[in-house]
Parts: structure tokens; sequence; C-alpha cells
């Protein structure tokens, strides 16, 4: 579960790739030197790109720069959901965007990306009907499509900045602790009581010197992760129309006044009305 290089292949004659990945199953915390936009919709997820680990609600849009490690966004998911994603070739932004003038937004759009970029509201709404259009273009007309796509990203104000600081995978090299590892502890025990000092002897390191590590590479305490992902996960079994005192049980929270009060605390209103919001239709 240690960091992986992806090899991308990209088809002779084309200079990238819109593809629906499925990998719910499968734990790939990677990274490539490849641009890579991926669109999901899901009831509820978690998103990990570089140190960045949060969650989203009915879906996420995301760009991510070159060699920066992530998540594949579909991990563990238990409910219905679509994916599309694309991929650059590794020399579309040196040979196609850098040298054209009129580029000169998207070059920037590209230069930031290393952050990891998520984009919400109407930007969102239009790049993803442009994905969808790109599904049924041909080569040429898919090219025009992408372009259009990057324009309107380039030029959206509506963009949140995942990362503060650059976790390239150059950031990553001597890096000899197994997040992959923590991720499958947290996935398999956030119902329980996970513990840190369990986690930290499985990853052979001291519980204060794990603590450390844990909080450098997510900036949060463990409990707080094991927290954040209780929650996202609640999100799931509250849009599946579970009762709010069962879902708590069911993540892990022996005391419901407390998972009320986290839950408010991290998703800005209560599982009730999270889920009253989500499920009653507007009028």
């Amino acid at each position: 579960m240690k960091i992986k290089k992806e090899e991308i292949t990209i088809q002779p004659g084309k200079s990238f790739r819109v593809f629906t990945p499925s990998l719910r199953n499968f734990f790939f915390w990677h990274y490539h030197p490849e641009f890579e936009l991926v669109y999901v919709e899901a009831i509820a997820g978690i998103r990990h790109v570089g140190k960045n680990i949060s969650s989203f609600v009915e879906s996420d849009l995301v760009l991510i720069g070159s060699n920066v490690p992530h998540l594949n966004f579909d991990y563990g998911l238990q409910t219905e959901y679509k994916q599309i994603v694309v991929q650059l070739k590794e020399d579309f932004l040196s040979n196609l965007i850098v040298p054209t003038a009129e580029f000169t937004d998207i070059r920037t759009l590209f230069d930031k990306a290393y952050l990891g970029l998520s984009f919400y509201g109407k930007t969102k709404e239009q790049v993803v009907a442009k994905l969808k259009e790109m599904q049924s273009q041909n080569n040429f007309n898919s090219l025009l499509v992408l372009f259009e796509i990057l324009n309107i990203m380039a030029g959206s104000s509506e963009v949140h900045q995942l990362n503060t600081e650059d976790t390239r995978i150059k950031m990553f090299m001597n890096d000899k602790i197994r997040m992959g590892t923590i991720y499958d502890y947290i996935h398999k025990n956030y119902d329980k009581k996970p513990d840190v000092n369990d986690i930290a002897s499985i990853t052979n390191l001291s519980t204060a010197a794990f603590c450390r590590y844990f909080k450098k590479q997510t900036n949060m305490t463990f409990t707080e992760f094991v927290n954040q992902y209780r929650i996202t996960q609640a999100k799931t079994l509250l849009l599946k129309d579970h009762n709010v005192s069962e879902v708590g049980y069911a993540v892990g929270f022996e005391s419901m006044s407390y998972f009320n009060k986290l839950f408010k605390s991290l998703v800005g209103q209560t599982p009730s009305s999270f889920k009253k919001t989500i499920l009653v239709p507007a009028n």
C-alpha cells in the first residue's frame, strides 16, 4: 500500500484520454506525471489529494497537477456512483499550452494545479456538461471541448485550493511510512475504537512519533481524522434514509449528543437537518 507510480498509456495520435474507471474496492494511493481532471458523482465520499483529506457530497470536480499523490476518489464508496477522468499526455503543457499566447490563463491554471484545485458552483455544472459531451465526440472535436473546459476553469473564481504547500512526489520520496496501511486500518476500524497505539505499533513508530508524523502528513490529529472519516460515512448512511441514532452508533459513536455536536461542527448543520435538506425536495 505504499505510494505507487501509475504508468499511463495514451493511444498514439491522441494527446489525452477520457475514461470512466471503477476502483472502489481497490486502495490506489498513487501519482503520475500526467495532469488529471477527476469528476465523481456520489452520495458522499472522501478526497485525498496531497496532504489534503476532506469530504464531498453529491459530486466533486478536481484538477490534480503533475506528480501529486492522490487516492482514487471512488475508494470505499458503498453506493452507486459515476466517474469521468481526463488524463493529459505528459508533454501536453509544454507542447500545446506554453507556446500558445492565447493560452496564458490556462497556463496559469496548470501552474496552480500542484495544489489540487476543487471547482464548485456554475463552473462545475458547465465543466461536467462538457465532460459528458466529450465522451461522444471524435478525437478532434473532443480536443476542442477540452480546451473549452480548461478555459472555463481558468477564468473561474469558483475554486478551492486543497493544499497550501507543494505536495508533489519529490516531497514524499523519503517517507518510509505507508499511508496506505493507516488508511486500511481506519477503514476497517472506524466503526469500532481505532487506537492510535495500535496503528503506531503497526507502522513501527512510538505513539508520540506516529502522532507527529500523522499531523505533519495530514494537518490533523489521528482522532480528528478518524472523526472526519466517521462523519463522511455517516453522511452516506443518512442519505440512504437511515435514522440519526442508528447512523451515529453504526459509525462508532457511543454518545448521540457528541455525534450531533461533532456533525454540526464539521458539516454546518445537524444530522437531521442535513438529511432533510438533501432528501426533501425544495418547493
